[in-house]
């Protein structure tokens, strides 16, 4: 099927510099898992996290589809009989080590469809795939709504990736019972997040039934997806604000705004109006997420902001929120705010090129000390590069579609080559050029967001790049 490969050459020094380093240390993240390739989360993190590597794998899919593969697999592969995935994986002395001591996000269902999709379509992952989801779905309700109020609880800080968050207060940072944990002064926690990874399996389950033709099932996983979405609503969302709050283990609301609810835009759980309205009064806020770098986990006015320079979800900016967001703003058509939070990352890292997890949200300073020391290779900063510039100068292979970006500043080209085929971008002066297959299908002016079907028939057409 001819080589999987991203070629690109811009005619700015710092960003081609950029995206040579993080492509060569990407692959210094590729390790062998029980005689499998997978991509690890690096900069010190040496397992796969559920929260991070089948996204990352997915996004990495642009250069090296076994990795892609392998990075949904190992999840799928590795879940419990009761349903449970494992929020970590690790691989030492020899053995495969899944962990099921905490939840830690749920960045799989959307990147495992898309891994579908980029490996030629088999009905064997597709039918696991729709297992896996459907098992995972029935053990949340199961296990983690212990007060039966409908709502999906977060019992730990690691069940939602939050590393010593202060919203959470003595939470424990793992919990692997079935019980939920009794006498803390918040958890069991009344969470967006838990019951967004409920929306996404549900969601994608039903796009999966439609996938297979069976529009019985689909309407039933939409229905049940869209009952969920307003459930979420009407025990989270505080219309006077514009956001969901989560609620602690007495049902009052947790005032702290934070930026999950662009995970939720990630994950797509929240309506269009309310993901209007918490982009419009919060993200694009400079008093709250807009800072200087903007998506501090913590809105900067919040009484629970801290800006602690090491793996701390209480404030400083986090490169896997820069990964996520990419899927959050293209969910609600928000393709706009994508180049400028690229060039923000670009700037931050600068001509270091040392890719780090956390940036300071006023100074963009990079802190460089993470939890095993100086840190570098930490995986979610190479991928948001690399996906950003995608999104910018690039075309990306998204299921049956073609996305081709050119944002209005330097002159180049972006190939894409999968699956036996070349796509190609140009940037000549005020133009864009597109190719397939040496093929040109298109002339557009640039700062513009085109989507075609792979033939290259154009879909749809943004204006505001």
């Amino acid at each position: 099927m001819g080589e999987t490969k991203v070629v690109f050459k811009i005619s700015d020094r710092l960003l081609q510099k950029l995206f040579d380093s993080a492509e060569e240390k990407c692959r210094q993240n590729i390790k062998s898992f029980a005689g499998i390739n997978v991509l690890i989360e690096g900069g010190g993190y040496n397992k796969v996290w559920i929260e991070t590597q089948p996204m990352g794998g997915a996004m990495y899919g642009k250069r090296n589809l076994e990795v892609a593969y392998n990075n949904q697999k190992i999840f799928m592969d590795n879940q419990r009989s009761d349903g449970r995935l494992p929020g970590s994986i690790e691989y030492t002395g020899e053995k495969l080590i899944p962990q099921y001591d905490k939840f830690q996000g749920f960045c799989f269902p959307g990147p495992a469809l898309d891994v579908y999709y980029m490996t030629g379509k088999d009905p064997a992952f597709l039918d696991q795939l729709y297992d896996v989801l459907k098992k995972y779905d029935e053990y949340l309700w199961k296990y983690r709504d212990s007060d039966s109020d409908g709502c999906l609880e977060s019992w730990c800080k690691y069940d939602t990736g939050e590393d010593n968050a202060a919203r959470y207060g003595d939470a424990p940072d793992y919990w692997e019972e079935e019980t939920a944990p009794q006498g803390y002064e918040v958890v069991p926690m009344a969470s967006m997040d838990f019951m967004s990874y409920s929306y996404a399996a549900r969601d994608t389950m039903a796009e999966i039934a439609r996938i297979r033709g069976n529009m019985d099932l689909y309407t039933r996983h939409r229905k049940d997806a869209d009952s969920l979405q307003v459930r979420i609503r009407e025990i989270l969302w505080d219309d006077e604000k514009g956001a969901f709050f989560d609620r602690d283990n007495k049902h009052r609301k947790l005032e702290t705004l934070i930026h999950n609810n662009l995970r939720m835009m990630y994950w797509k759980s929240m309506t269009k109006e309310d993901a209007r309205r918490f982009v419009e009064e919060h993200l694009l806020n400079e008093k709250e997420f807009w800072t200087p770098m903007p998506l501090p986990s913590v809105a900067i006015s919040d009484p629970l902001y801290r800006n602690d320079e090491i793996n701390n979800w209480s404030g400083q900016a986090q490169a896997l929120t820069y990964q996520r967001a990419i899927a959050a703003l293209e969910n609600y058509g928000y393709y706009g705010l994508i180049p400028r939070l690229g060039r923000k990352l670009f700037e931050a890292i600068g001509e270091d090129c040392i890719f780090v997890q956390q940036y300071d949200p006023m100074t963009m300073k990079p802190s460089l000390i993470g939890v095993e020391g100086e840190q570098d290779a930490y995986g979610p900063a190479m991928l948001a590069v690399l996906e950003y510039i995608s999104r910018m100068y690039g075309v990306v292979v998204k299921r049956d579609r073609l996305i081709w970006s050119s944002v209005k500043d330097y002159t180049g080209y972006y190939e894409q080559h999968m699956n036996g085929h070349v796509y190609r971008i140009e940037h000549i002066k005020d133009k864009a050029y597109a190719f397939i297959d040496d093929r040109q299908i298109g002339c557009f002016d640039r700062g513009i967001r085109l989507e075609t079907d792979m033939n290259g028939k154009e879909l749809y057409r943004y204006n505001g790049l």
